[in-house]
């Protein structure tokens, strides 16, 4: 029988396996309008951490409730159909949960797959898929970033801060990132390309260590984290700074803290923005157009972690959260 990983309880604190569990759910039976998915490549993305605990839910998801298969982006082929814009051959990726069968009907973030036939299949639920859009519409539509930019970026060695990293290296600037340790730190510099890096291990005192490596001050924050790493780059803004808020990874387990720097906000005549890449889903075909080809001539690489079976999603999901993992984490199915 297909296996899904439901949310067995609501989190407290930090994420464990114990909050996952692997249930048998029954293939769906195929409705007038809809198909039916056979998922070969789960995304992890940290952003969904939010909506898993007691209580959540907003204008953009429902919280997660238990028993429930827990909610994702998935790429897979229609293996059945009832819907003529997705015949059985369809290649879909599609915000749907961590389960071996979807039935769809080509909502929710659904759209038909055209993948490229020299670029791996996976790599269209990260550097291709959900990843490189969001750092691709945070990097360029909020942050528009100009030559010689000092370019800061947390949690830098995840999915989204490796491809910002790239991108923005690319467009001319000067790039730093921010990590834990000082083993990633090295990492980003030797392997993904960054100018620098600063980890929390070897600079505690991280408004020093911006001011070391960035002393003219930050012309774009890219942020991934929040709270204390968001006040301190608030604090070394260069004027005209831009401040792309991407994700909160220090709140989705803990209360979130206080951000006190905002007058920097107004002396600085900064901007401070936050975006979902979804709302920019009529530019997807241009922008992975753009990412295909920064893959083919290689000013883009793609740094994954991967883990075979779907009994190992929840394992992935809670090393990505505490910072095991490097780069954009994937659960292929068996």
């Amino acid at each position: 029988m297909p296996k899904a990983v439901v949310l067995h309880k609501h989190p407290e604190g930090t994420i464990q396996e114990s909050d996952f569990a692997v249930a048998d759910i029954p293939r769906p039976a195929l409705k007038e309008g809809f198909f039916i998915t056979r998922n070969s490549v789960i995304s992890l993305d940290a952003g969904f951490r939010a909506w898993m605990n007691a209580g959540a839910g907003d204008n953009y998801l429902q919280g997660m409730q238990i028993g429930d298969p827990v909610q994702s982006i998935v790429l897979g082929e229609v293996v059945e159909s009832a819907n003529s814009d997705y015949p059985v051959g369809t290649i879909v990726n599609a915000r749907t949960a961590w389960e071996e069968y979807s039935l769809l009907d080509g909502s929710d973030l659904c759209a038909p797959l055209e993948p490229a036939a020299d670029l791996p299949l996976a790599e269209y639920m990260a550097t291709l898929g959900p990843t490189g859009m969001t750092a691709w519409v945070g990097l360029f539509e909020i942050g528009k970033p100009q030559a010689n930019d000092v370019v800061v970026v947390s949690a830098a060695g995840g999915a989204v801060g490796t491809v910002v990293g790239q991108l923005a290296k690319a467009a001319g600037c000067r790039t730093i990132g921010l990590t834990s340790s000082a083993e990633k730190a090295q990492w980003l510099v030797d392997s993904v390309g960054f100018d620098a890096a600063i980890s929390r291990e070897s600079d505690p005192d991280l408004l020093t260590a911006l001011q070391r490596e960035a002393p003219e001050g930050i012309d774009l924050f890219f942020d991934n984290v929040g709270g204390a790493v968001l006040n301190d780059a608030m604090g070394h803004l260069a004027e005209n700074a831009r401040l792309v808020l991407c994700g909160a990874i220090s709140q989705y387990e803990t209360a979130p803290q206080a951000v006190t720097n905002c007058w920097e906000l107004i002396t600085k005549r900064a901007r401070m923005e936050g975006f979902m890449f979804s709302d920019y889903a009529d530019q997807f075909p241009n922008i992975l157009a753009d990412l295909e080809q920064r893959m083919r001539d290689g000013t883009l690489k793609s740094f994954d972690q991967q883990y075979l079976g779907i009994e190992k999603t929840a394992q992935a999901f809670c090393d990505m959260m505490q910072g095991r993992s490097r780069g954009k984490c994937l659960v292929v199915l068996e």
